[in-house]
């Protein structure tokens, strides 16, 4: 991988390609195309009513890219439930590499001074490549979420690649689409240019966006 850099990562976003470690202590990196890909479509991000009253409430201080190559170290480390992880050296700083080029970007929250959550991924045109995230208070990663979503619907993207279904994703309307279809809608996302914008709106705010999206 020492060929391998931030622009070649970014060329292989946009063929439908991803990179993933087998392990955090281990230095190799292999990319993935998966045959069915997790997506979220934004015009279908559900929010449950609970969440919803939570993001209202605004019980964290939500920002962006202000501390990302800490998200990315707290995505990385083990965690009761997940003792491992695909974050290792290179890839981290990868992702650090394409945050100092303006393409990879994170969102925060925040309490009392401290990072409590957040997640991370990569803009590209019209694209947002979701790629982890941590929580260490109660939904501060999908308070992040409905941030993320609410400010890729403003900036007018239109593809939230989420690599993989899994079962917490499903409550949030993610959905699991063939290999070719995802290109379909990857080749649609790259024609479009939006601009990424690093402010935060307020919580109701952001409902109202993803509300008339929908």
């Amino acid at each position: 991988m020492d060929q391998f850099g931030p622009r070649e990562l970014l060329a292989c976003y946009a063929r439908g390609v991803f990179p993933m470690a087998d392990a955090r202590d281990d230095a190799r990196v292999f990319l993935i195309d998966p045959e069915r890909r997790g997506v979220i479509p934004l015009d279908g991000f559900h929010v449950a009513r609970r969440l919803a009253r939570t993001v209202r409430g605004e019980p964290f201080e939500v920002r962006f890219d202000t501390a990302f190559a800490e998200v990315v170290g707290l995505c990385a480390a083990a965690r009761p439930g997940r003792l491992e992880t695909w974050i290792n050296a290179p890839i981290e700083r990868l992702y650090n590499e394409l945050h100092r080029l303006g393409h990879a970007h994170s969102v925060e929250c925040w309490q009392d001074g401290e990072l409590v959550g957040g997640l991370y991924g990569v803009a590209l045109k019209g694209a947002f490549f979701g790629e982890s995230m941590f929580s260490r208070r109660t939904d501060a990663s999908k308070v992040a979420l409905v941030h993320l979503v609410a400010r890729l619907i403003a900036d007018g993207f239109v593809l939230l690649d989420t690599q993989f279904l899994t079962d917490h994703l499903t409550q949030f309307g993610a959905q699991e689409i063939p290999r070719r279809e995802y290109h379909r809608r990857l080749a649609r996302a790259l024609r479009v240019e939006p601009e990424f914008q690093r402010e935060a709106t307020a919580g109701a705010a952001a409902l109202q966006l993803i509300t008339q999206a929908s």
